[in-house]
């Protein structure tokens, strides 16, 4: 199992924004791809209020499982690797994959065969790199329960040097800087209750 520390900050755009950041800045792309997110809940969301995130993501026939705790800054993620078996039955049959994350889940006092696939999100995502310290940087649309938003990206080992990157790129692209807390998992998640 991998872990690692999630720092990002992130900013909501609009349709016609996203339109200007892709022309301007996909000449700087690293890669682009598709993906998509399942997120995976109890029936009363109970992980959510926990502040804790578990999903698999798909990319080119490939599945991920990550759970995401919140620490004093940033995310820590754990990440296992799973097969399309074992998400196929956990999507059907609710059959958990035995791995690492399975264990977490049951230290947080979760059983995880009560838990479910909940919400689907599809993210067409362009990775760049940006500035001199060549932060990460990606421009997402996404699309879940009949919604479509625009996202911009800023990843580095500091919140506070992800936030001043992303409000100085989104200066220069004349784009209004208001940092967006909600993460996509959150966004789904919300939007079932609508």
């Amino acid at each position: 199992m991998a872990t690692n520390i999630e720092i990002e900050a992130k900013v909501l755009i609009t349709k016609e924004e996203y339109d200007k950041v892709v022309e301007k800045m996909s000449k700087f792309a690293i890669g682009e791809y598709d993906q998509v997110n399942y997120y995976i809940e109890t029936k009363d969301l109970a992980l959510k209020k926990l502040g804790v995130g578990l999903r698999i993501r798909k990319i080119d026939n490939k599945y991920c499982m990550t759970l995401k705790a919140p620490m004093s800054e940033g995310l820590l993620e754990k990440n296992n690797t799973i097969t399309e078996d074992e998400y196929l039955k956990f999507k059907d049959h609710n059959i958990f994959p035995e791995n690492d994350i399975y264990e977490f889940v049951e230290m947080l006092g979760f059983n995880p065969e009560t838990m479910s696939i909940v919400a689907e999100l599809k993210t067409h995502r362009i990775e760049t790199r940006y500035g001199k310290e060549q932060y990460e940087f990606s421009i997402d649309k996404n699309e879940y329960n009949g919604i479509v938003d625009y996202e911009l990206e800023m990843n580095y080992n500091s919140l506070q040097k992800a936030r001043v990157q992303l409000e100085k790129l989104c200066n220069q692209l004349s784009i209004e800087y208001e940092d967006n807390p909600k993460s996509k998992q959150t966004r789904a998640l919300e939007s079932l209750k609508k």
